[in-house]
């Protein structure tokens, strides 16, 4: 009865959303979630960048989890805003890595397909679902952490299949 602990990261270069979750014979449960707010205060975006670094690097020590799922880039309209997602996720998969925490990536569509049934669901539908598995009555999570959940309920979707696979072969 060995029991998995995953990181899921939602990167965004002014809210970085986070969640912990622990699976133990199929059953999942909320470790804890979270949001770096690295918002635009004036200052640098490379001062944002070491933000999401920083305290990334110090949930990843506190909850030393064994595998991470981070949500890929989405083709945004606007070419700078998917220059500066695109960074914040490359800090959240360095953060990963410099914690020797080996790095699954995955499509928003595939995320809200695994939950919600659908890879065009509404984020209310997609933070309803990640409520309902992990059986949390009346969540109160920002929108960016249930995003963060959601990647890491896919993330263990994905593992239990691709398992099942291994043993029926």
């Amino acid at each position: 009865m060995a029991t998995i602990t995953v990181i899921g990261i939602d990167p965004g270069s002014q809210r970085t959303g986070w969640g912990v979750i622990s699976e133990t014979s199929g059953v999942l449960r909320l470790v804890e979630c979270g949001v770096v707010r690295a918002a635009a205060d004036g200052g640098m975006f490379s001062a944002r960048l070491a933000r999401i670094y920083r305290s990334l690097a110090e949930i990843l020590g506190r909850f030393i989890p064994g595998e991470a799922a981070v949500e890929q880039v989405f083709t945004a309209k606007n070419i700078d805003s998917t220059i500066k997602l695109a960074q914040a996720r490359g800090v959240a998969v360095a953060a990963c890595a410099a914690h020797n925490v080996p790095v699954y990536d995955y499509a928003p569509a595939l995320i809200k397909k695994s939950l919600v049934g659908t890879g065009r669901a509404e984020k209310e539908q997609v933070a309803f679902m990640v409520a309902q598995i992990l059986n949390v009555r009346a969540a109160r999570w920002p929108v960016d952490a249930s995003d963060a959940l959601a990647t890491a309920v896919c993330h263990l979707t994905v593992r239990r299949y691709n398992n099942l696979k291994y043993i029926t072969k």
